[in-house]
């Protein structure tokens, strides 16, 4: 786990894939693909990197955070679909490797938002005892306890 101050490694993926995204954007070859298509793919790129940075530092409003940049992750991988059917990147193995780091992007995300809503039956209640689903028995013990 890192440390308050040390950014969490999300952070450095999101940098990562923008970083990527824009020299991407930067070698499309039509200008209309560079200024349409190539300037949503960087500002939503920013956006998750902002959001990722926001959602690290608010510890408050962190799962509404979370969330939010695992709806925005989504939309990024959705324009860079657009992008890869417009042909606007230089070739299958670069859009590639750019949807390889789009989606283990998104799988941290997923991961930090199942740490931030543990599932029902672990989940930790206020005074801290753990709460466990009631425990069923066998059909048959059922059926019998029923008729003595």
């Amino acid at each position: 786990m890192t440390s308050r101050f040390q950014p969490p490694p999300i952070m450095k993926a999101a940098e990562n894939l923008w970083l990527a995204l824009e020299e991407a954007v930067s070698r499309f070859p039509a200008r209309k693909h560079r200024y349409g298509i190539g300037a949503r793919l960087n500002d939503t790129a920013a956006e998750v990197y902002s959001l990722a940075n926001r959602a690290w530092r608010d510890r408050r409003q962190q799962r509404y955070l979370v969330e939010r940049l695992r709806w925005k992750v989504d939309d990024l991988k959705l324009c860079m679909t657009m992008a890869k059917r417009l042909q606007a990147f230089g070739g299958k193995r670069e859009f590639f490797h750019l949807a390889l780091q789009a989606e283990q992007l998104g799988a941290q995300v997923g991961g930090w938002l199942k740490t931030l809503s543990p599932s029902a039956q672990n989940a930790q209640v206020a005074n801290g005892h753990v709460q466990r689903g009631q425990k069923l028995s066998a059909r048959d013990a059922s059926y019998r306890g029923a008729n003595p």
